[in-house]
């Protein structure tokens, strides 16, 4: 762990519930938290200063500096013993976060920022620095976090394997427990190969449902002993993925997902499952990609 949180901040109601949630994971983590503005206007050349007429409170940057500090007394309001810093950095949100994901353990963002479209449930930000961050991306809702378990994704992935360790960090620093939710479908499980190489693919009865409660506890086996204190409820469910997590996110504090699963095309950064649960899941993301898909 690199021992730092970061947290976009632009004013908006859900950049200020990503200020506390990051707050208390900083807490939890023992990590130091800094708050981050994208300031994009001086890459336009717009005039920073204080407006003629106006206030002398008045400017782009007297607002960007208010709006830092209210973030950072909601940070400390949440977590007064959290070592809190302020970076104000000239660029667009995509490309200054991602950056500063380089030096984070957890980037944290709001589900939609200040820029924003009517009628859009995610915004651009975040679903960009879900595929594109170098740690774990944590994306909040105004409506902050519930009181149910850890749900995690498990899909016998590399980025669904680190997911998984992930979210059982997560439940030690938190106290609570894991759901690690298996779905599958006829069409997405695998097919074991013959025994005779002359006979077509086919499984037996049962052998489909056998073979996915396999694979979960494969995805599990060896990770458990390193928490012991964390009690994890396995769930294999036969049906969709996204329709799974989505309905088990209503009960959820977390939900925890891999950037690409098992079935995503090659070269896509962020898998359909993930880029589902950013817009439709009811309770925060963590979207955690795996090694392998590191740029």
């Amino acid at each position: 762990m690199s021992g730092l949180v970061v947290v976009g901040v632009d004013g908006s109601a859900s950049s200020l519930a990503a200020v506390e949630a990051a707050a208390r994971e900083a807490q939890w983590r023992g990590a130091g938290l800094r708050l981050v503005h994208a300031f994009i206007w001086p890459a336009m050349h717009v005039p920073l200063g204080r407006s003629f007429p106006g206030p002398p409170e008045s400017g782009l940057r007297n607002m960007v500096e208010r709006l830092m500090a209210e973030a950072q007394e909601r940070a400390r309001t949440v977590a007064p013993d959290v070592e809190v810093s302020r970076a104000v950095v000239t660029g667009e949100p995509l490309t200054v976060l991602q950056a500063q994901s380089r030096a984070a353990e957890l980037v944290v963002v709001g589900s939609r920022g200040m820029g924003g479209f009517v009628g859009l449930i995610v915004g651009s930000t975040a679903v960009y620095l879900a595929a594109h961050g170098r740690c774990p991306v944590l994306v909040v809702r105004e409506k902050g976090e519930g009181a149910g378990p850890i749900v995690v994704g498990v899909d016998g992935s590399s980025a669904g394997a680190e997911a998984v360790d992930f979210a059982l960090t997560e439940a030690a620093l938190r106290g609570v427990d894991i759901v690690a939710l298996h779905a599958w479908t006829t069409w997405n499980a695998p097919m074991t190969a013959p025994q005779d190489e002359a006979m077509p693919y086919a499984n037996e009865p049962g052998a489909l449902a056998a073979g996915e409660e396999r694979l979960l506890s494969e995805a599990l086996a060896g990770r458990q002993e390193t928490y012991p204190g964390v009690k994890v409820k396995r769930e294999v469910v036969h049906t969709g993925t996204r329709e799974a997590l989505i309905e088990a996110s209503r009960t959820a504090q977390l939900l925890v997902v891999g950037a690409r699963g098992r079935g995503g095309f090659a070269g896509l950064l962020l898998g359909s499952v993930s880029q589902a649960m950013l817009h439709h899941a009811h309770c925060p993301v963590a979207v955690v990609r795996g090694t392998a898909d590191s740029p």
